[in-house]
């Protein structure tokens, strides 16, 4: 069947139930302006199609799963789960809503109030009840027990009647049932619920007062003696169809279970298996695969009915059943059954008219043919012979998807049929279709025009599968980009988590001198060790930032930064990285210390996820124009993961104290042109070398500083339980820890030592004890003095500074142990703060008089501020 254009309407929105909806549960039915639906849960909504207006909602004491409308006493019967069958009566309907809601039928644009359906309204109360089916004076009800089904027959209650227990016609066991696991004492709600239907013969009265859609239809007079026998076609009696959620298709005969009480002989002769789908039946109708010329000319009268000559019944994974009566070889009338196998699984359905049925799964709404059009006539079958059932069935899209419920109306003005559906987010549509009766065929078919169908068939084939490949190119992306995105989430946690203790992804710094193009470099090595059970895949960057102190010679400069970036190409749990990145000296051999490093990791939400999101090209990607592309606008996330201060003690080279001299690395300095490398090597041995560097070195004394710190405290903080422990020797080991000549100082038990700074200058340090006497008044106070000694100024400040911050941190450890100094002389403290606040008094007169003054007046004015700052750096105070 060709595809059917469709005319789709959005009428109103109802709510959802959480989780989603049940296959068979929501309902729709429509009777004149009214729909009366439930979507799954507890209320029942009523909806005046040509007001557009929601005129009443009921809430029921737990979920609906089944309503029935009775138009001629103008009442809704509704099973409600695990209570029984109510009964509303439609005239009091606006009665009671104006009692509750009068304020709000003031004001139009308030919804309708809810209306909570009064227990009194339960007419039959049984929870084990799941499916029931309303005639027009008795009522037919279908329970769970324990081990069977149990169909019962009953006087139809009227709205506001109290319950009658004797109100039981009849009753009939039917096959096996399992009952649905669940806590003990309690019961489950069932996975899938019986269906009812009502059938009547011909020439029956139908029940008018039931609108399309609520599970009553005639068939036609030699499929109903086919499928029900002769007794139930001389009785004229209905019959129930019954669909049971373990595949079975059964009938009961209703006047044969009205006289079943006192009848005798075996009650189960009354039921009638059809046939066994294998599968949950979720859907039985009736509808006319061979309609006639006047009835498919003309509208329904009202209160005419259509008599169908095809039973159909549809399992829930989409296996259909389809009955009709069709002649056998020897003339005779025999019941025609075929399966098929349509998409699935069905959530629900509904048949129309010309022979078509609709059915719905999570992806789509279909229509199928059941009419026998095409079938050639044949002369030797009797007059008025039928057509056989189709061999297959061609489910053509309407596009439209997720309905969980449906009813068919009558035709439209423009002769088409319109469906009213429900979707799976609660929406209520109408669906107007112009469904073709007959698929337009050529009259011939040349072979010219075979080959150009042929050619345009396999040109859309080609355009699907292009489209179904980049579809599934950019789900992988987003799939892929959901993946990276959850391990980065998880690292996120495992080192925002772990800011104190042990970090399940450790970043470590380490430096040393290397020989790098003929010159000595000092390099920094960052290892990233990876100890977590995450792998850092696409996206993840290490970042690390070295940021430089300004000059000495320059005080009001600033220093430089430098980040360096480098991509982490899949490191597994338990693997590590290293990265050598060189800190200097320059091309003019300075190395401006100390260098503050910082390590992190950096992700880019940019790389991960922007390029699942935006489409590569929308002009070739037309799809991806209707998504919403929520494209980051931040860049990353930034995992900070170590910072270290490399300063002038660590980049020290100590040659003439190397345990293989031989192998001693060779003294750094600038960098040189070749031909001055060449000039100073033809030198002769006596010769000494020339610049600036040499003459200061030469004749003039080195630059000198001290610091004096308590022996009590160095030995608290130092001491490593051995014997020979060794004062001066432990806190040069200390100060050199992070230096590579560490392990010599240790071997050798060095006080002092000579050292080289990156720049070639000499840097000596001396470490002896003292013993100060005038601060205290308990005696002298042992005291170890660090000496500073450089023939550069500079140097020796880079090497002060070093060492007052390893004894500032030392000092804030040792004070929060609760460790107290001894008792000292505060007129000799003050007088000694008086001293220094007078020197540096004089160091700002001197260095305002070096801006104003010219070159041979600021020589005498910068010996005397030189020799004021080395009276402040040998203090005679000692760090406590």
């Amino acid at each position: 069947m060709a595809g059917a254009p469709s005319r789709v309407h959005y009428l109103s929105d109802f709510c959802c139930p959480p989780g989603g909806r049940v296959p068979g549960k929501p309902h729709v039915l429509r009777h004149e302006a009214e729909v009366f639906l439930s979507g799954g849960r507890e209320f029942v909504y009523v909806y005046d199609q040509e007001g557009g207006l929601l005129t009443a909602i009921y809430q029921f004491p737990d979920q609906v799963w089944h309503l029935q409308l009775l138009a001629t006493r103008r009442a809704l019967y509704v099973l409600c789960a695990r209570t029984g069958i109510y009964c509303l009566s439609l005239d009091s309907r606006s009665r009671s809503a104006s009692l509750a809601c009068t304020e709000d039928k003031e004001d139009e644009a308030n919804p309708p109030c809810v209306i909570h359906v009064d227990p009194d309204a339960c007419v039959l109360p049984d929870a084990a009840l799941r499916a029931f089916a309303v005639l027009d004076d008795v009522l037919v009800t279908l329970a769970q027990g324990s081990t069977q089904w149990k169909m019962q027959l009953f006087e139809l209650p009227c709205p506001g009647e109290e319950p009658l227990p004797g109100g039981q016609l009849g009753e009939v066991e039917l096959s096996t049932c399992t009952p649905p696991g669940g806590v003990p004492g309690k019961r489950a709600a069932p996975c899938f619920l019986p269906v009812l239907r009502c059938v009547f013969p011909p020439d029956s009265r139908l029940p008018h007062g039931h609108p399309q859609g609520c599970g009553c239809f005639m068939l036609e007079e030699a499929l109903f003696g086919l499928l029900f026998g002769v007794d139930a076609a001389l009785l004229q009696s209905p019959v129930v169809l019954c669909g049971l959620p373990d595949g079975q298709l059964c009938c009961v005969v209703l006047k044969a279970l009205v006289t079943s009480g006192s009848a005798t002989g075996d009650p189960t002769a009354l039921v009638k298996i059809l046939h066994h789908l294998e599968e949950p039946v979720v859907f039985i109708g009736a509808l006319r695969a061979e309609p006639q010329a006047e009835e498919a000319a003309r509208e329904l009268l009202p209160g005419e009915n259509v008599h169908s000559d095809c039973l159909v019944a549809l399992g829930h994974q989409g296996r259909t059943l389809a009955i009709r009566a069709s002649w056998s070889e020897a003339g005779n009338l025999v019941p025609e059954l075929r399966e098929y196998c349509l998409p699935g699984p069905v959530l629900c359905a509904a048949c129309g008219r010309d022979g078509r049925m609709y059915h719905s799964t999570p992806s789509n709404l279909c229509v199928v043919d059941l009419t026998s059009r095409g079938t050639p006539w044949n002369p030797e079958k009797p007059d008025g012979t039928m057509g056989g059932l189709p061999s297959m069935l061609c489910p053509a899209s309407l596009n439209i998807c997720s309905v969980v419920a449906l009813s068919v109306s009558s035709r439209t003005p423009s002769g088409g049929t319109e469906l009213l559906a429900l979707s799976s987010k609660g929406r209520l549509i109408t669906c107007s279709l112009d469904l073709s009766p007959e698929v337009p065929v050529p009259a011939k078919l040349t072979m010219a025009n075979a080959g150009q169908k042929i050619k345009e068939l396999l040109l859309d084939i080609g355009d699907v599968s292009e489209r179904v490949s980049f579809l599934k190119k950019a789900v992988d992306q987003r799939n892929k980009a959901i993946t990276s995105l959850n391990e980065a989430m998880n690292v996120s946690c495992a080192l925002l988590s772990s800011q104190e203790g042990g970090r399940p992804i450790s970043c470590t710094i380490t430096v040393s001198w290397s020989r790098l193009e003929l010159r000595d470099m000092l390099m920094a090595t960052c290892t990233l060790e990876n100890s977590s059970s995450f792998c850092l895949d696409q996206g993840w960057t290490l970042c690390v930032q070295a940021l430089t102190s300004s000059s000495a010679l320059d005080l009001d400069g600033a220093g430089s930064t430098f980040t360096y970036t480098m991509p982490v190409d899949s490191l597994g749990p338990g693997s590590r990285r290293e990265v050598t990145l060189p800190l200097g000296p320059s091309e003019s051999g300075a190395l401006d210390l100390p260098v503050t490093m910082s390590c992190w990791l950096f992700y880019s939400l940019r790389e991960v996820v922007g390029g699942a999101l935006a489409p590569s090209d929308p002009l070739e990607d037309p799809y991806l124009e209707t998504l919403p592309l929520n494209l980051p606008k931040q860049e990353g996330i930034c995992l900070p993961l170590c910072k270290r201060t490399v300063d002038m003690l660590q980049c020290l080279r100590f040659p003439g104290v190397a345990s293989h001299p031989a192998q001693a690395p060779s003294v750094p300095g600038p960098a040189c042109e070749p031909v001055e490398t060449f000039l100073k090597t033809c030198q002769g041995p006596g010769s000494e070398p020339s610049g600036a560097a040499s003459l200061r070195a030469k004749y003039l004394p080195p630059s000198t500083a001290s610091i004096r710190v308590s022996a009590v405290l160095l030995r608290t903080a130092l001491e490593d339980g051995h014997a020979d422990f060794q004062l001066c020797s432990a806190t040069l080991r200390w100060l050199l820890a992070e230096n590579a000549a560490v392990e010599v100082v240790r071997a050798q038990a060095l006080s002092s030592i000579q050292g080289i700074a990156p720049d070639g200058t000499d840097v000596n340090l001396i470490v002896h004890e003292v013993a100060v006497t005038d601060l205290s008044p308990a005696g002298p106070i042992q005291a170890v003095e660090i000496q500073v000694e450089s023939s550069s100024l500079a140097n020796m400040c880079r090497v002060h500074h070093a060492i007052i911050r390893r004894i500032q941190t030392m000092v804030t450890e040792q004070a929060a142990q609760g460790s107290s100094p001894p008792d000292l002389r505060m007129q000799y403290l003050r007088q000694m703060h008086a001293n220094h606040q007078e020197l540096l008094r004089e160091v700002q007169t001197l260095r305002e008089q070096l801006c104003a003054e010219d070159e041979v007046s600021s020589c005498s004015t910068a010996q005397t501020l030189l020799q004021i700052y080395k009276q402040l750096r040998n203090p005679s105070l000692v760090l406590l």
